[in-house]
């Protein structure tokens, strides 16, 4: 039986979220016909999905946004200095708008299968509808955070009251008056959900298992003053992100933790923390390698935990212990700390009172039953490589990407992998990733491919993939970075421990966003070492 392809392109983008809509527009621009597949019914990606209340993004909007039109940056203007989800959702919806993008898209539509086909050196797409198409070049822009985890309560369904997944939130409003919700999970989303819904629940019963240090936020609105001060100053700040450790212009510290007094460190982190923002973080240059510089500054946020929660066994609750502060994500709040004050709002330390599974009315801990009506799952997501090992990948010889994966992800540069000619992976495992701009990462990767491709198709070359050896050299590389860093001392979902039965272990670029781009252009100014090229039946290396 002969298979039926619906279409063959030149490249097939997964995902329309900052990285595939800019890996369609970049790839038509050079002239290749593409295809772009994603799920949801429209653009957006993370900001898409995450329509929770309190949604709002911890990047500033300087950072926050594409460089590559200089249409969008003239006619776009943010209203704040950090974004909540529908205006950040209207900046995508603008800028697939401004250059015509969504024409490129299939949507409503999931990738079931994608294989490799050796003998003619394409990649061969299998939809969930049983749609067929053909491509050259496979484009996973599958993102860090799109794949929801769901939590393993016994009797999950057994609940009769309404439920929401954070990560899946309903486009329909959602109505909180006068009834009692259960916040599941109080990292960077739940830390989010919490305030808002406090404002109109009648109660609200918080579930934590592993308290997270957060900051305040200390958002504010744009004047027109400043708008044109930032599009006059556009061009050095992005010159400036580009170059930087966290590929942004948030704040990062040159000094060493103790390399000032006691009194002045402390003026300092005083300061940052009526900044707000990240300021805390970018105050010295060694709090991820310096433990007693860490512990240091842990201490002074637990003792401003103390001064906002007037109950103690609360503040107590809340203070988190037993790993490095910014080991996890580090969180921004509006009046999270706050809200504990409120008589109708309540936390449940499920350290001490695990959750034992849920009931038709409420949830069901290790020593009582809470009634709720409402019950918000904020427990987070099977990051950096969920997405990717959520659908088949098959490479040479049939070979997945899970089961390449099975013990932990690798790849070159975070971009290719061996065994898996012409697929590219932006923003996936073993790249900065989480650590910095999304934004930078993501214009950084696709660009790196897009010149691939074009040195490929100068040369007649069919495929491309790296060596073992330069995957080996690169993966050790970012262990080696690892060991130097505290951000493995935490279970998160940096190093999969938020996952039953995940491989574990840091596969994050740690070394910096500029050196990572430096490493990357590197390869590409010398040709490609490491990577083997192919013609039709003729296999060929370069470099």
């Amino acid at each position: 039986m002969v298979e039926v392809v619906d279409k063959r392109y030149d490249a097939i983008v997964v995902g329309a979220g900052i990285g595939g809509l800019y890996a369609v527009y970049k790839l038509r621009e050079m002239g290749l016909s593409v295809l772009g597949i994603e799920a949801g019914d429209n653009v957006g990606g993370v900001w898409y999905w995450n329509r929770y209340p309190g949604a709002r993004c911890d990047l500033l909007t300087i950072d926050y946004c594409y460089t590559f039109s200089p249409e969008v940056d003239a006619e776009w203007s943010w209203s704040e200095q950090f974004a909540a989800q529908p205006e950040i959702l209207e900046y995508i919806n603008f800028v697939a708008d401004r250059h015509d993008l969504r024409k490129e898209y299939l949507f409503e539509t999931r990738v079931a299968r994608a294989a490799y086909d050796e003998a003619r050196q394409i990649w061969i797409y299998t939809t969930g509808t049983g749609q067929t198409f053909e491509a050259t070049y496979a484009i996973m822009a599958t993102g860090p955070l799109s794949v929801p985890k769901v939590p393993e309560f016994e009797d999950i369904d057994s609940f009769k009251g309404e439920m929401y997944y954070s990560g899946r939130w309903p486009k329909e409003p959602v109505s909180y008056e006068g009834k009692r919700v259960g916040v599941v999970g109080v990292g960077s989303t739940g830390i989010q959900i919490i305030p808002v819904i406090a404002k109109q629940a009648k109660e609200v019963v918080v579930f934590q298992r592993t308290p997270s240090f957060t900051m305040p936020m200390r958002n504010h609105k744009y004047t027109p003053e400043y708008v044109a001060e930032i599009k006059r100053n556009l061009p050095g700040m992005r010159t400036h992100a580009r170059n930087s450790f966290v590929g942004g212009v948030r704040p990062s510290g040159h000094r060493p933790y103790f390399s000032l007094p006691p009194e002045h460190r402390r003026a300092i982190l005083e300061s940052a923390w009526q900044n707000g923002g990240h300021t805390v973080l970018g105050s010295f240059s060694d709090l991820m390698q310096n433990e007693q510089a860490n512990e240091q500054v842990a201490d002074f946020v637990r003792g401003k935990i103390s001064e906002v929660v007037k109950d103690p066994q609360t503040a107590e609750t809340l203070k988190p212990r037993g790993y490095p502060i910014f080991a996890r994500r580090a969180c921004l709040d509006t009046d999270y700390y706050e809200t504990y004050n409120e008589p109708h709002v309540s936390l449940v330390d499920c350290f001490k009172e695990p959750i034992v599974g849920l009931t038709e009315t409420g949830v069901r801990t290790a020593s009582r039953e809470f009634p709720i009506d409402m019950l918000i799952l904020a427990t987070g997501y099977d990051g950096l490589t969920g997405a990717l090992m959520a659908f088949d990948v098959a490479g040479r010889n049939g070979r997945t990407i899970n089961e390449e994966w099975a013990g932990g992800a690798h790849s070159h540069l975070g971009l290719m992998m061996k065994g898996f000619p012409n697929l590219f992976m932006i923003c996936g495992p073993n790249g900065p990733s989480a650590l910095a701009n999304i934004f930078t990462i993501n214009e950084q990767n696709v660009n790196w491919i897009a010149d691939a491709i074009t040195h490929m198709r100068g040369q007649s070359l069919a495929a491309m993939e790296p060596t073992e050896s330069a995957e080996r050299g690169y993966m050790e590389l970012v262990s080696s970075l690892a060991e130097h860093t505290l951000l493995s001392k935490a279970n998160t979902w940096y190093t999969g421990t938020n996952v039953a039965g995940k491989a574990r272990g840091l596969s994050i670029y740690t070394g910096g966003f500029n050196t990572y781009s430096d490493l990357c252009k590197a390869a590409a100014d010398a040709g490609y070492p490491g990577f083997v090229f192919e013609r039709a039946g003729d296999p060929v290396t370069s470099g």
